[in-house]
């Protein structure tokens, strides 16, 4: 949601027996912002930095509902920073859930979020059709790049709109990063040559900078339109920079981010992947599904999509992506479920079928069957 001025976020507190809850909802307007006792906080600052409590209410038992407001100022143009304000000290003291985040609309233009959205991904898989695209993931760690590039071929032949690598294929012996992307890349474009396909070869960055520009540089040199990267890994700020100045569309993998999602404590899944990632730039953000290896509630899947697509002033939608363990077989009934505007991300169903080619037609022509 847009805010007029200030950045308000909702936590929700759960205080320990006989605590005070406005006591406790002051104590975290003042670590996050000034870190001092109020008694120490110079008036002026006090009055522009330190947090405002706007309302607390009781939610039942111990938990209060607490929407704290900040100055946009707090966090200047930093992207680390609009996350230590978020959940920085407090994230060290127990029973703090961040629950909703309303953005001021001064922030979120400058933030920029996705450089494509859910229209330019499909752009840039050729995709003119309205329908769910189609993704899997190279496995598993420790097959080498020509092994890695000849399922990147088979993918590619069968129709896969997003071919990525897993998130641990990173620069190890076995597929070292710049003979894995080339390859890959080649054996993309050959088999959409024959085939006279579209499908995008989609590397993973697990390096900070400055070597993560050399990975871009490369990437791009060999004609990738979209780099995977975690960004709790290798920084929310490497995101940015990336849907800043890569030009290639970038999805956001949830490698780490279970520890934010621990009960009452941490930021909400729909806020954390739904919000935070899209506004710092993802243009497709993979969460796991419900009935998957993870099983996130379905609700919890269901606020995640309706966060990455909603409105949020100019940035654009990004693309949900369930998967962790989505089977191939229930393709048709996640498009109903999650609608037109979702990359099914599909692995092990897929390898398990074994002729790789033929199942991934399948899966595209349920796709499109379903889509109608």
């Amino acid at each position: 949601m847009i805010a007029p001025d200030r950045l308000r976020v909702t936590y929700q507190l759960t205080c320990a027996p006989g605590e005070d809850p406005a006591a406790r909802a002051r104590d975290v307007a003042y670590e996050q912002t000034v870190e001092l006792p109020p008694a120490c906080v110079p008036p002026d600052i006090a009055a522009r930095m330190v947090g405002r409590v706007e309302a607390l209410e009781l939610l039942g038992g111990d938990r209060w509902r607490a929407v704290i407001s900040y100055d946009p100022a707090a966090v200047g143009s930093e992207v680390p920073q609009l996350v230590n304000l978020l959940f920085g000290n407090v994230s060290l003291k127990p029973g703090v859930l961040v629950t909703r985040v309303d953005w001021p609309a001064a922030l979120v233009e400058r933030l920029g979020g996705p450089r494509f959205g859910i229209d330019g991904v499909r752009r840039l898989c050729g995709v003119t059709e309205r329908r769910p695209l189609a993704c899997t993931a190279l496995k598993p760690i420790g097959r080498s790049a020509p092994q890695l590039a000849e399922l990147c071929r088979q993918f590619a032949l069968g129709g896969i709109d997003v071919i990525k690598d897993d998130h641990n294929l990173a620069d190890q012996e076995t597929a070292p990063f710049r003979e894995r992307v080339a390859r890959c890349q080649e054996a993309v474009m050959q088999a959409n040559a024959e085939t006279g396909g579209t499908s995008v070869y989609v590397p993973n960055l697990v390096s900070g900078s400055p070597r993560v520009v050399e990975q871009v540089e490369l990437a791009r040199a060999t004609g990738c339109r979209g780099v995977m990267v975690s960004p709790l890994v290798v920084g929310l700020d490497t995101v940015h920079w990336l849907a800043q100045r890569s030009e290639m569309a970038v999805f956001a993998h949830p490698s780490l981010s279970g520890v934010f999602f621990r009960p009452g404590h941490g930021i909400a899944p729909e806020v954390l992947y739904g919000e935070i990632f899209r506004i710092v730039g993802s243009d497709g953000v993979i969460y796991t599904n419900s009935g998957g290896r993870f099983d996130f509630p379905q609700a919890v899947c269901d606020a995640i999509n309706a966060k990455l697509r909603q409105p949020l002033g100019a940035v654009r939608p990004a693309f949900p992506v369930p998967g962790g363990g989505v089977d191939a077989k229930r393709a048709p009934y996640w498009i109903e479920r999650y609608g037109v505007d979702t990359i099914l991300l599909v692995g092990g169903s897929l390898y398990a079928q074994g002729d790789l080619v033929a199942a991934s037609r399948r899966l595209v022509e349920a796709i499109r069957r379903h889509s109608r």
